[in-house]
């Protein structure tokens, strides 16, 4: 295996990392205050054509893969934004990938210049509030009528729902005691966000606050046909080619900003003097720092092997879920740890690592938790019987 810098990755890192350091701390807490999404930011990325990486570049994207992604994630992921900063930009990355595999030319054409250019911004009506990971349990319903469908339901954790003028809706177009499969019968829309007829209710939420989360009612919502991804009744395997990707940037960020906390506290534990030395001169403060500083290094070994598989289309399921794992559990020890390090300055805002810590949790709780993870890997590569 080469671990040489590849000069085309080195220049993805220069190009994100030089966008990225120009928004400073206190352009993140003063998001983190105040909530409103970072539309400066947002707009940097597209203006820099970063929203496009992944994108076919027949419609202006730089059509790149998993591994790029991966790379761009992590330097956006490492200066201070935390997932306010990656969720603002992520999303474009490999959630419309069903537009991307199962689109029409008409669809591709009319819906992902607008996405590269920073033009749309869709949010993602999946997960409900009675069925959760259970995606074959949701009951949102898209009824067949005259040119289209009427859409009824609700969603939740509705990401960027407050600020997006698309979604990215899944339903149900058969129910679910009318299918012969638990995944049939299952129908993904991408149209607009009508606010006549979804209402959108905010979350308040413990981290990534600048990035809004939701609830979502529809109430008879028409979307026309010609909104309607692949066949009807088959979405629910179309959501399936994005999950990998999803996993591997998620774990990515989360040891971005673990080694954001990382390098914060190692600076701090330098420079902090008590009792007439620095507390980086004692092993109580070196071990746990350095002991994180390979957790995380371990982490990013995993998620760059489970980028390689998905761009070299080998099976990469138990990698990307693992990794996902991996390194959220390492980021968050890492930012735990950085709090800790600086001590009653670590609770101060003022220092950021408090702040970190709240943005990186979310991470070992979403897409997946780390339970399922682990039922996942004992079942597929264990082979233990399914416990769920």
């Amino acid at each position: 295996m080469d671990f040489a810098i590849n000069p085309d990755h080195q220049s993805i890192r220069d190009g994100v990392g030089a966008v990225v350091r120009s928004f400073k701390d206190e352009y993140w807490l003063e998001r983190d205050e105040d909530g409103k999404f970072p539309f400066e930011f947002h707009r940097a990325m597209a203006e820099g054509g970063w929203l496009g990486l992944t994108m076919p570049e027949e419609y202006g994207g730089a059509g790149l893969g998993v591994t790029e992604a991966m790379i761009m994630m992590h330097e956006v992921a490492s200066h201070g934004g935390g997932m306010s900063a990656t969720s603002t930009v992520h999303i474009n990355l490999f959630g419309p990938h069903p537009i991307v595999v199962f689109g029409t030319p008409e669809q591709k054409a009319r819906w992902i210049p607008r996405l590269v250019a920073g033009q749309d911004q869709c949010c993602f009506g999946f997960t409900e509030p009675d069925a959760g990971l259970n995606t074959t349990a949701i009951k949102t319903f898209a009824q067949k009528v005259p040119g289209g469908y009427k859409v009824n339901g609700q969603k939740v954790w509705t990401s960027t729902a407050q600020v997006a003028n698309k979604i990215m809706l899944l339903t149900r177009t058969t129910k679910l005691e009318d299918c012969k499969r638990p995944t049939d019968g299952i129908t993904i829309f991408y149209t607009d966000l009508d606010r006549a007829k979804i209402a959108v209710t905010k979350i308040p939420k413990m981290g990534r606050k600048a990035v809004d989360s939701n609830s979502i009612f529809i109430d008879d919502l028409f979307i026309p046909e010609e909104d309607r991804i692949g066949e009807e009744g088959k979405g629910f395997s179309y959501i399936l080619h994005s999950l990998n990707p999803e996993r591997v940037l998620i774990a990515v960020e989360a040891i971005g900003i673990g080694q954001d906390a990382l390098r914060r506290a190692s600076k701090y534990a330098r420079e902090r003097v008590v009792f007439g030395r620095p507390i980086g001169q004692n092993q109580g403060i070196q071990h746990p720092l350095a002991e994180k500083w390979m957790q995380l290094e371990a982490a990013y070994l995993l998620v760059s092997k489970a980028a390689w598989l998905y761009d070299n289309h080998l099976p990469c399921g138990a990698e990307s879920n693992a990794a996902k794992f991996m390194g959220a559990r390492a980021g968050y020890d890492s930012c735990l740890q950085a709090v800790l390090t600086f001590g009653g300055f670590g609770y101060a805002k003022e220092y950021h690592v408090e702040r970190l810590l709240r943005e990186v949790t979310v991470t070992r709780i979403a897409p997946i938790t780390e339970q399922l993870i682990l039922s996942f890997i004992a079942e597929k590569v264990l082979d233990q019987p399914k416990s769920y």
